[in-house]
């Protein structure tokens, strides 16, 4: 069909310039015979020339799938460039959102952290002030002791607990060095231990004849180093070896505890 248009267009040019030869100029008619080549020349190597029809022809399947290919791979660094911008972009909701969140939470860990610092200084203020409290009360508790206060303390404390736990040892001490800073009772360990009428051991005798063991040693030791469970006590009793004497403890004493066989009163 092309070759046809060519064909009557070249002899439309040529029946042109042969009447229009005398009024024509040259170059005008020469102009004229170009500008209708180019344009078969174009037409012709369309690809709707090149098929035989001058009219657009139908993409085929390949081509239309091929072109659907192109646009769907295409959109995806679109979409990506576009989440990117509105991430980085200052000036986006999404990015005035995060940044709202991030302060928010910047600034939580440093009440958490601030919080934290405080109550671990609160912690060690507490820890600080209860050890200088029992270093005082260890202090206010250490009594000056000779050898022989020392020795009597030893076998008082095994003659009325060596069947008794640490505790209870330590306890037994701490009742002797209670009677010695208290003014109601004698200044040394020998006088209070020898009170008339006050430790059985001592009225019975037994005190002379038992042997310290290392671990009532050891107890003695911390008792006069301040260690103290005895809530000030001052009296102790066995009630099972007190006989009568237990309705005294009872009726004029204020009971405070027991421990290992023992109640302590004051």
């Amino acid at each position: 069909m092309i070759r046809s248009f060519l064909r009557a267009l070249l002899s439309s040019v040529r029946l042109l310039a042969a009447k229009a030869a005398e009024r024509v100029r040259p170059s005008s008619v020469l102009a004229a015979v170009v500008l209708a080549a180019a344009a078969a020349v174009v037409c012709f190597n369309s690809p709707a020339g090149r098929n035989g029809s001058v009219l657009a022809a139908p993409l085929e399947p390949q081509t239309r799938l091929e072109t659907v290919k192109e646009k769907s791979e295409g959109s995806i660094p679109v979409t990506e460039a576009k989440i990117q911008f509105g991430l980085l972009n200052t000036g986006s909701q999404s990015q005035k959102l995060a940044g709202t969140l991030l302060a928010k939470e910047v600034e939580s860990t440093k009440r958490r952290r601030s919080w934290s610092h405080a109550q671990l200084e609160i912690l060690r203020e507490q820890i600080a002030k209860e050890k200088e409290e029992r270093e005082a009360r260890a202090a206010a508790r250490r009594i000056h002791v000779s050898d022989a206060d020392y020795q009597t303390l030893l076998r008082i404390v095994q003659a009325e607990a060596g069947g008794c736990d640490e505790k209870g040892k330590i306890l037994v001490a701490n009742v002797i060095i209670n009677r010695v800073l208290d003014d109601r009772f004698p200044d040394t360990v020998q006088e209070v231990v020898y009170q008339p009428s006050q430790f059985q051991p001592v009225s019975t005798g037994k005190i002379h004849s038992v042997t310290a063991t290392a671990e009532t040693a050891a107890c003695v030791d911390r008792a006069l180093a301040g260690e103290d469970y005895s809530n000030g006590a001052l009296y102790f009793m066995n009630r099972r070896g007190a006989g009568g004497r237990a309705s005294w403890f009872d009726s004029q004493l204020t009971y405070l505890f027991a421990h290992d066989g023992h109640e302590f009163f004051k």
